[in-house]
């Protein structure tokens, strides 16, 4: 018996001591300036592994660049009353004069823009020099008399599976500066956007993206940028994040700050994918394709003389505009998807010609079309 109280008494002792332990820790910390002069502080950092240490390094050259995006939009409610919103995501500093790079997403919109550099809680207003809703890239620039921190942009190029990546960014808008680690899980990924781009050569990464983390830096081993986080499967962290790789943005940023927006071919048309099935159901001439379901007036597509749809059919329950012309080759290579028509336009140049082949009805035929600069809200 007395050995039972003995026992019982050590174990509620044990959990008092874990549960106020925790409460101070919590509740009660200790000055920065004293931790930092303590033996157990330099213990603790003497006492810190390779990896440890480079996690600290890289945090605490590249964080001080990391940016806070706030944005405001109007939205409008159910009755179409306007009201104003907010957003947030993440960025980074490219040079001293304070050009930011990050996602055009974060910024797509907002009527206005404001930035929080680094941990500092200070916020200026962001001015938008250039976006590319197709790369899903844009850039800012804010205005300061001192002289900005900023990142060195690295190669993507040289990447491998496997290895050791940072993501650092403000994840739902609110924890800023938050830093997190993985490794690269893939490279060469295809993914679509909240727009329906198709973005390629997508970094995959399992360090931990969450909304608010867009636009921010993806940085190797030595604090260099690597990509930019601009993607997630879900709502919610999942293991599975993307980036673009660094060399692409490297581009599409360079012409941003020169030109402002990127000049980028169009063919002037929306179009639906046909598998079998579908083909045989509105008795098209061919199995496979892209068929035009809308073409838009005065593109390049509709000075070539491209057909849109003229009447409608009923699939099912949904009525499905048909008529129009039916795609099967660009430039002389089948094509059986609209990704496989639109990766085609965008290997191209603005004033290249284009050849489609396509079915009129049960004519086959060819088309040639002179591509020109895409508006900023088409998609083909």
């Amino acid at each position: 018996m007395k050995l039972r109280h003995l026992v019982l008494a050590v174990a509620v002792t044990a959990v008092f001591v874990y549960y106020t332990s925790s409460s101070i820790h919590k509740f009660m910390p200790a000055p920065k300036s004293a931790l930092a002069d303590s033996p157990a502080q330099k213990s603790a950092e003497a006492g810190l592994g390779v990896d440890e240490r480079n996690n600290i390094d890289v945090y605490r050259d590249s964080s001080p660049a990391v940016v806070n995006i706030t944005t405001k939009t109007l939205s409008y409610d159910f009755f179409m009353n306007e009201y104003p919103s907010e957003g947030a995501g993440s960025g980074f500093l490219i040079d001293d004069e304070g050009h930011i790079v990050t996602n055009n997403h974060v910024v797509a919109g907002a009527k206005s823009v404001s930035v929080a550099v680094g941990k500092e809680s200070k916020r200026y207003t962001a001015t938008v020099v250039g976006t590319d809703d197709h790369a899903d890239i844009a850039v800012l620039k804010i205005k300061t008399d001192k002289k900005l921190p900023f990142v060195k942009l690295g190669d993507s190029a040289s990447l491998l599976v496997g290895q050791k990546v940072l993501a650092i960014g403000n994840p739902f808008g609110q924890f800023q500066n938050t830093l997190t680690t993985g490794v690269i899980s893939s490279l060469g990924r295809t993914i679509r956007d909240q727009n329906n781009n198709e973005l390629e050569d997508m970094i995959q990464t399992d360090a931990a993206i969450n909304q608010g983390n867009s636009g921010g830096p993806l940085l190797n081993s030595h604090g260099e940028v690597v990509g930019i986080n601009s993607a997630i499967i879900g709502q919610a962290y999942l293991g599975i994040g993307f980036a673009i790789p660094i060399n692409h943005a490297k581009e599409i940023v360079t012409i941003l700050l020169r030109d402002g927006h990127v000049a980028r071919p169009w063919l002037g048309v929306q179009m639906v994918t046909i598998n079998a099935q579908l083909a045989e159901a509105l008795r098209l001439p061919a199995e496979e394709g892209a068929l035009v379901v809308q073409l838009i007036e005065n593109s390049p597509a509709d000075r070539a003389g491209i057909h849109g749809p003229d009447r409608m059919a009923i699939l099912g329950f949904q009525q499905f505009p048909i008529g129009g012309d039916f795609i099967v080759a660009v430039d002389g290579k089948p094509v059986t998807t609209r990704e496989e028509v639109i990766r085609a336009i965008d290997h191209h140049k603005v004033g290249d010609e284009l050849k489609l082949t396509l079915y009129r009805g049960s004519r086959k035929m060819e088309v040639t079309i002179k591509l020109s600069d895409r508006p900023v809200t088409t998609r083909a």
